[in-house]
């Protein structure tokens, strides 16, 4: 994070979150602590219901930082207009439009929850840059888009890949992992992107932070090797010998309400 009109650096505070599933708050201790800037990676829902994104909200509200930024997750469908349009047009039986628009909303309608917020900012795919109330200038990346053959929100066909343009980040917010970084799931397979590695392999940003996979969570201090590879993979470009997981669940009393983010810097 860095301010071009003062000095090379500013002292940034981040609060990390993800995969809160329509919780509508925190210990009071997480709510109480400040931070410079509330990082939210996805799945503010279970089933994309308009009460849940409005439990999200309110725990965002009461959140001590004055800037927090969103991104949707796969569960979040009703963000992602096509597939929503797709889910209600697939439904074994017809839906009544009105029961649809009772617990989902119309097309359009959660999305529209974020912007009668001033602190709460909703990202969709790509490069967003901010001035901070501390004087630093960060530059985000965001992307809601995970792998999957599945019929959720923002995913892809694992086969066609997807293209992630982190390009010269500060930060970069993705709901789900790169391949190889705390992407393991309780079966034992890697479910991370491998396109999502390359790119953030390539860029080095300062933190990449992420959900989606939750007995993936963690953190851990990643040391890259001097040049990235042609084709960088989590064996080839990361100098796993001078890398450090920082926190995983072996570490933490898990609480099945509560999923905190994964991260990588």
């Amino acid at each position: 994070m860095t301010d071009s009109a003062a000095s090379p650096s500013v002292k940034t505070r981040f609060l990390l979150l993800s995969d809160t599933h329509g919780l509508s708050s925190l210990p009071n201790s997480a709510s109480i602590e400040y931070a410079d800037v509330v990082l939210h990676c996805g799945d503010l829902t279970k089933e994309s219901k308009l009460h849940e994104f409005q439990a999200s909200m309110q725990l965002l509200k009461s959140l001590n930082a004055p800037l927090k930024l969103v991104i949707a997750g796969n569960h979040d469908f009703t963000l992602d207009i096509p597939a929503f349009r797709k889910k209600v047009a697939e439904a074994p039986e017809p839906l009544d439009p009105g029961l649809v628009s009772k617990f989902y909303g119309s097309y359009g309608e959660a999305s529209r929850l974020f912007n009668e917020e001033t602190d709460i900012i909703f990202l969709d795919q790509g490069i967003h840059t901010f001035s901070l109330k501390n004087g630093a200038l960060l530059k985000v990346y965001s992307s809601p888009y995970t792998p999957s053959l599945g019929d959720w929100g923002f995913q892809y066909p694992p086969q066609y890949g997807h293209e992630f343009s982190i390009q010269d980040a500060d930060i970069v917010m993705t709901h789900g992992p790169p391949r190889g970084i705390m992407d393991y799931t309780y079966s034992g397979q890697r479910a991370g992107c491998p396109n999502l590695f390359e790119a953030v392999a390539r860029a080095r940003p300062q933190m990449h932070c992420f959900g989606h996979i939750h007995e993936g969570w963690g953190a851990k201090l990643v040391t890259w090797r001097p040049k990235a590879s042609d084709k960088p993979t989590h064996l080839t470009d990361i100098d796993n010998g001078k890398s450090t997981v920082i926190g995983n669940l072996s570490t933490l009393e898990y609480q099945e309400d509560i999923m905190p983010v994964s991260t990588t810097a």
